[in-house]
């Protein structure tokens, strides 16, 4: 087998992948960046479109933020070095490193406000915040560093000894290599895969979640999976969805359900800007008893505020004027491998950020335009702490590639059925009995898939292993927790948490 090696490997080409490599290059490391992403557009920050909230002249207001929205199930430690780093880092790595130009008015800055923030704070790039930063990060490591970026390249597991990480297993156009590394930072998104209807882009299927726990790394807060309640309807059609970010809301927009009726003010008192998982339950319950829910934004300068997503609706054949339908998506993990703020996990040299990792700082339900900052913060801190170890050569075992191709359509058909479960059995709400079948049929698949993984190596056959392997650690995690908190919400407990 092919060998490499680097002081710190970070996997995952996202804002958090991007500002860990950074780091860990200003820091003076060798630095290997292996992505699958051939393009911005396959990673989950690119499709962030609300913005990324800072402190501004009250931090204890965000702090509180934070944390309602979290529904008390955040750290608060984590928190506060979130608030506390905030602002020097944007400035330091977006504004003054990136030079990315944020919207802004005659005053400065173009603060948005979103959905359970009490003031408005997000920086934003019209709604493509993500598509404003992402690309050109990836260019600055390209043209301005010593990071190595090796694109189409996916990792398939870690290389482990003796409970200590040193690297992993990188395929790249059906070759498969071992890199070693010093240091190894996982930072490679998100869980959509495992769903039918999301905001993430086909890439995201749990990776680095996966990877982690099966080299034994400590995962926490899988069950809290939130789901963004304006993701466009695209009901039976082969459009496809996309987001419709809060920041519609924030500037007037109102959810509409087919009687025509606002019903947002029923549920919450802050109305269509309540808290995430709130307003998505209200919204999946409405297109249930009314048969369609619209974001009415006869309030809103859309077409000049919002030119993206305007052309986007028409592109789909819908006049943003009439209202856009929208739907409940899988949106963010706000579990995952159980870190600290410095990216450590519970195994030696293995380091995560970004939405793999699970910091503390989101709870059981992420506060609007945070997880860029999150992954900004924390894949900062983490690159700084990978670096400094000189990588260790371990014996590792030749891929298995004995066997014939796959069945033909066989991840295609097996992760159809794994999105066809999960979004049943462990979407918006829960049963106890619905956890229970959705354990029974997941297991069955992974037995399945394990099968082939035994005897054969391939991207397609990993990346289905991965979102099995995630699916399996979200039902778990539910079925373990018996109160309804933020977004994992059991519909026959009556467990629920009282704020």
């Amino acid at each position: 087998m092919k060998t490499g090696e680097s002081e710190t490997l970070v996997v995952g080409g996202g804002i958090s992948g991007c500002a860990a490599a950074l780091a860990a290059d200003r820091a003076g490391g060798d630095v290997v960046l292996a992505t699958k992403a051939t393009r911005p557009e396959e990673t989950n920050s690119y499709w962030a479109q609300g913005g990324v909230a800072v402190t501004r002249s009250d931090p204890d207001a965000f702090r509180e933020d934070i944390i309602a929205a979290g529904a008390g199930a955040c750290d608060p430690a984590a928190v506060e070095t979130l608030v506390a780093e905030a602002r020097p880092a944007v400035e330091d790595v977006l504004v003054d490193t990136l030079g990315v130009s944020f919207d802004a008015d005659g005053d400065g800055f173009d603060y948005g406000r979103e959905a359970a923030h009490s003031e408005s704070r997000v920086l934003h790039v019209d709604a493509a915040t993500g598509a404003a930063i992402l690309p050109r990060f990836l260019a600055h490591l390209h043209d301005e560093t010593d990071v190595t970026v090796r694109e189409d390249t996916a990792a398939l597991e870690l290389v482990t000894h003796e409970g200590r990480v040193h690297g992993a297993l990188l395929e790249h156009d059906g070759s498969v290599s071992a890199h070693f590394a010093g240091g190894t930072v996982l930072a490679t998104g998100g869980i959509g895969g495992a769903y039918d209807r999301t905001t993430n882009p086909d890439a995201a299927t749990g990776d680095g979640i996966a990877m982690g726990a099966l080299a034994g790394a400590d995962v926490a807060d899988m069950e809290y999976v939130q789901f963004h309640p304006t993701a466009f309807a695209d009901d039976g059609g082969e459009t496809g969805t996309f987001l419709l970010s809060e920041a519609v809301r924030g500037e007037g927009g109102v959810l509409r359900n087919g009687d025509g009726e606002r019903f947002m003010p029923d549920v919450h008192p802050d109305g269509s800007l309540a808290p995430r998982d709130v307003v998505a339950r209200a919204v999946a319950t409405e297109r249930a008893e009314t048969g369609e829910v619209r974001l009415d934004v006869s309030e809103v300068a859309f077409e000049s505020s919002f030119p993206g997503l305007a052309n986007r609706c028409r592109d789909r054949g819908v006049d943003p004027a009439d209202g856009i339908p929208v739907a409940p998506a899988e949106h963010f993990c706000c579990g995952g491998l159980a870190t600290d703020m410095d990216g450590q996990t519970s195994l030696d040299r293995l380091f995560a950020a970004g939405e793999c990792a699970r910091t503390g700082v989101h709870g059981a339900n992420r506060l609007a335009s945070t997880s860029l900052l999150e992954g900004l913060v924390v894949g900062r801190r983490a690159g700084r702490e990978a670096v400094g170890t000189t990588p260790e050569r371990v014996e590792v075992s030749e891929p298995r590639d004995g066997d014939p191709d796959l069945p033909a359509r066989f991840a295609t058909e097996k992760g159809d059925r794994l999105r066809r479960t999960m979004t049943e059995h462990v979407g918006i709400e829960r049963t106890s009995d619905g956890l229970r079948r959705a354990a029974t049929s997941i297991r069955r698949l992974k037995g399945e898939v394990d099968a082939y993984t035994r005897t054969r190596t391939s991207r397609d056959l990993y990346e289905l292993r991965n979102a099995t392997v995630t699916a399996l650690l979200v039902v778990r995690a539910a079925s373990e927790n018996d109160e309804s908190r933020g977004c994992h919400y059991l519909a026959d407990t009556e467990v629920q948490y009282a704020d």
